[in-house]
């Protein structure tokens, strides 16, 4: 596997390549990742992989200096993976000037759900995205379902755009219990990791509730909110969405069978996680 942070050195490394598939990450690699470097060599080859841990995306209280950074692990993890190039590119090599043009995602989307709770979290993601597709040029790219907005905005920002990139979405990968693999999830006491997949629990819930005919989506979120209230959580929203726009579902749109998601975000503890259920 090569490693390269230059951009101009990455290009040169894949000029010709008409199959590259791509998968970014910001490392801290961990089996849900990995899952996408598989479903990756599936739709392409060669495989890319980026680490890069974006600064644009984070807000004045996110956690930007202490997101784990576990580089040398992470090597290890792409090579057995048979990724082929490894794109480490430092803040000078992917801002070697201030980013002062940025994508500006439109208001509907990227102002509600985690647009609403992280300010400026879409435009950083977008903005970081487009630039690593500028710098690979993909003709495929792989992101997790666990990140459900963010993958509609890149899938929506990539159409508009005319991007000759194809994206592709991967399932949720979970632990036995049911908790999305994150990240953040180092972050969790012994004791909150044991309590975490209530959030998914709770998911699970309102798509039973869904599912058996209950359609005050008002009263679901609410009762799926109160809920993990009572178990120490701190929820952000519970929301039952339409898959196609991630709108709120009309009376009518419900009656016709609209396919949903239902969403949440909640803090246990210190730890802010996501998580989202097709029902």
């Amino acid at each position: 596997m090569k490693i390269i942070s230059c951009i101009d050195e990455l290009r040169d490394q894949l000029s010709g390549q008409l199959r590259t598939v791509y998968v970014p990450t910001m490392g801290n690699l961990h089996e849900g990742h990995l899952s996408l470097m598989r479903l990756a060599r599936k739709h392409g080859d060669p495989i890319v992989a980026s680490i890069f841990v974006n600064r644009l995306q984070f807000g004045p209280n996110d956690d930007f200096d202490k997101y784990p950074r576990t580089f040398q692990a992470d090597v290890e993890k792409l090579e057995k993976e048979g990724v082929y190039v490894l794109f480490a590119p430092t803040e000078k090599d992917l801002y070697p000037e201030p980013q002062e043009f940025r994508v500006r995602p439109p208001d509907d989307l990227g102002n509600m759900l985690e647009g609403e709770f992280r300010p400026g979290f879409f435009e950083g993601v977008t903005t970081v995205v487009l630039k690593l597709f500028s710098c690979v040029q993909p003709r495929v790219a792989v992101f997790g379902k666990k990140d459900y907005q963010q993958l509609m905005m890149i899938r929506n920002m990539s159409r508009q755009f005319a991007l000759p990139t194809e994206i592709i979405a991967a399932e949720t990968y979970r632990a036995e219990d049911g908790l999305a693999l994150s990240s953040r999830n180092m972050y969790l006491s012994s004791a909150e990791r044991i309590e975490a997949p209530a959030l998914f629990e709770s998911l699970n819930g309102v798509a039973d509730a869904m599912r058996s005919g209950h359609q005050d989506i008002a009263e679901l979120e609410r009762i799926a909110m109160l809920k993990l209230s009572a178990r120490g959580w701190q929820p952000d929203y519970v929301s039952i969405r339409k898959r196609s726009d991630l709108q709120t579902p009309s009376s009518d749109e419900l009656a016709q069978g609209s396919k949903l998601v239902v969403l949440a975000a909640a803090r246990i503890g210190s730890t802010r996680l996501i998580d989202n259920l097709e029902i």
